[in-house]
């Protein structure tokens, strides 16, 4: 809701100002001026991405008027799940621990925790992980090195979009300087006009600057920051994983080893200590 309340926003305040100071609201209807530079900068989005990258732009675009894929009850349910299997791994062993790995979805321990369960991503991510320390790679360095270059990988893969609709923002007031030399040249088509045809005329050609300018720095540029933000508070799940994994690598017990996780999650999904610990009461 408050992404759709900017929007409006943006418009009220940029078309109402421009009303309330006088101005001719007709002036700023310039279909062909839009389709000059938004269609424009589309196409060149187009040419600029591989296809994967075009199927995933409305996905993204739609993702941001959503609720954030993990919430605060998504991440104590996280930290819940890894200390049962750090839990199991210290007191019974990694070969008790095998068969969860092997196949996650029929795990019994990994079923209790739903919203881990039903990402795919996810489970693979910590299983591939745990099965490489469950086959002797205990170096934590090496493990380290290995979780950081994944993680990375995803990254970029996943920002790609915010990127790519960044870089067609930044695009934008230079296509709107292409759509008012274009209407200055059809001005000057008509220099023979008298003044009120020609100044009609020339308020259209100064429109294209105008919207050149609002729909990177009102629209589409917060739309990119937008879905990077997004991605990028997604990726916190996994790097959570990582810390995780990570400490009770090094030798820390359960309890610490989530503890260091929580640590890195943002204020507001991070839960408290005390919350992390009643969740895994109920559990254990």
């Amino acid at each position: 809701m408050g992404k759709i309340i900017g929007l409006i926003g943006v418009v009220f305040c940029v078309v109402g100002g421009y009303a309330f100071a006088g101005g001719h609201l007709d002036v700023l209807w310039q279909p062909f001026e839009f389709l000059i530079i938004f269609g424009g900068s589309a196409f060149a989005y187009v040419i600029a991405n591989p296809p994967h990258v075009l199927k995933e732009t409305m996905g993204d675009v739609n993702s941001i008027f959503k609720s954030p894929k993990y919430t605060k009850e998504d991440f104590i349910e996280q930290l819940s799940m890894m200390f049962v299997v750090f839990k199991t791994a210290r007191s019974k062993g990694w070969l008790v621990l095998e068969p969860h790995i092997e196949e996650p979805h029929s795990s019994d321990i990994f079923q209790k925790f739903p919203t881990f369960y039903n990402d795919h991503h996810a489970v693979t991510f910590l299983c591939d992980y745990l099965r490489l320390i469950s086959l002797g790679a205990d170096n934590p360095f090496e493990i380290e090195a290995l979780l950081d270059e994944e993680i990375e990988t995803q990254k970029e893969d996943t920002t790609h979009v915010g990127h790519a609709v960044q870089t067609m923002a930044d695009g934008m007031p230079a296509m709107g300087i292409v759509a008012a030399v274009l209407g200055v040249i059809h001005t000057m088509g008509a220099i023979a006009e008298p003044p009120e045809v020609l100044g009609h005329l020339i308020g259209a050609a100064l429109v294209g600057t105008f919207l050149g300018v609002l729909l990177s720095y009102g629209f589409v540029g917060p739309i990119a920051s937008a879905i990077l933000g997004r991605k990028e508070a997604e990726l916190k799940y996994y790097i959570c994983l990582k810390i995780c994994m990570l400490s009770f690598l090094q030798g820390a017990a359960p309890q610490v080893a989530i503890e260091f996780g929580r640590k890195i999650l943002a204020h507001d999904v991070r839960p408290t200590f005390v919350e992390v610990e009643d969740a895994t009461q109920n559990v254990s």
